[in-house]
């Protein structure tokens, strides 16, 4: 992720809200949003050029139910009014906020406990996290007592979480409600297979974010529509279902934020067509 959270005008809004009307109509997003009984959400990352109000509708005409918000669409509040004007956005748009993140943890009791506060008042399922060291100890205790999961997010080459041993060296002998986030991009960035991933993870992959990678020539890479880059969807798919998975398979496309729809409605037609693969 970066930070480019520049809400787009009424008229900019307006102007390309008139495609995105038109989405439920086409071949396929139907059919994705029930893919073999998969959640599929987007992470409002995809939508960070819009605004909260904006971002919701245009999940809503994608056919989208569930999100994994990140802060700046729905930054965290423990005030009463604030959550319920949250939820009153979300139950209008009728979209589940299934997850949220990608948060940091560093072992600061008041600060982190209120990330889990935050979540439990939203009826948030799953934290995508970035946690220091330091803070898996205080972890271990805060989801018990929240019943809320921490799902390890790999950002690439040169994070902390750069490659899937980093993350299972993390979460063992650690809580089972601390898992993994499966960001199949940045996993193909490190030159990590996402497969392998799920595989290694098993029951605590908590968290998927969707997107495609391209290798250049010479080895550079860069973010595609999904089905234009290296990742098998329809393998990852299955994978997926072998392990359980039940939680919310979030599509994440990192290019064009001021106008993402037209790519994000071709990320939708090839995860519909890795579903039909799938039986």
């Amino acid at each position: 992720m970066t930070r480019n959270t520049r809400a787009l005008t009424r008229r900019e809004f307006v102007r390309m809200g008139a495609a995105a009307a038109l989405l439920p109509a086409l071949h396929g997003l139907s059919q994705a949003a029930a893919c073999a009984g998969f959640k599929i959400g987007i992470q409002s990352y995809s939508l960070r050029g819009f605004s909260v109000d904006q971002a919701l509708e245009h999940s809503r005409a994608l056919g989208l139910k569930y999100w994994e918000s990140f802060r700046a669409h729905l930054p965290i509040s423990t005030v009463p009014s604030v959550v319920e004007g949250y939820r009153r956005k979300l139950a209008k748009a009728g979209i589940t906020l299934y997850a949220y993140g990608v948060e940091p943890f560093t072992g600061k009791e008041q600060v982190d406990r209120q990330r889990f506060e935050f979540a439990r008042a939203m009826g948030i399922k799953v934290l995508t996290a970035d946690p220091t060291p330091e803070s898996f100890d205080l972890l271990d205790k805060l989801v018990e007592e929240y019943g809320v999961r921490i799902a390890i997010h790999n950002h690439g080459p040169g994070a902390r979480y750069d490659k899937i041993s980093d993350t299972l060296n993390a979460i063992k002998n650690h809580h089972e409600f601390i898992g993994a986030c499966v960001d199949t991009g940045h996993y193909i960035r490190s030159n990590e297979d996402p497969v392998a991933a799920v595989e290694a993870f098993g029951k605590r992959v908590y968290s998927v974010h969707l997107k495609d990678v391209k290798t250049l020539p010479g080895g550079k890479k860069r973010f595609v529509i999904l089905g234009e880059g290296d990742l098998d969807t329809a393998k990852l798919l299955k994978a997926l279902r072998k392990v359980g998975f039940q939680d919310c398979l979030a599509l994440e496309y990192e290019e064009n934020p001021r106008n993402p729809i037209p790519d994000i409605r071709q990320c939708l037609k090839t995860l519909s067509k890795a579903c039909t693969q799938l039986s």
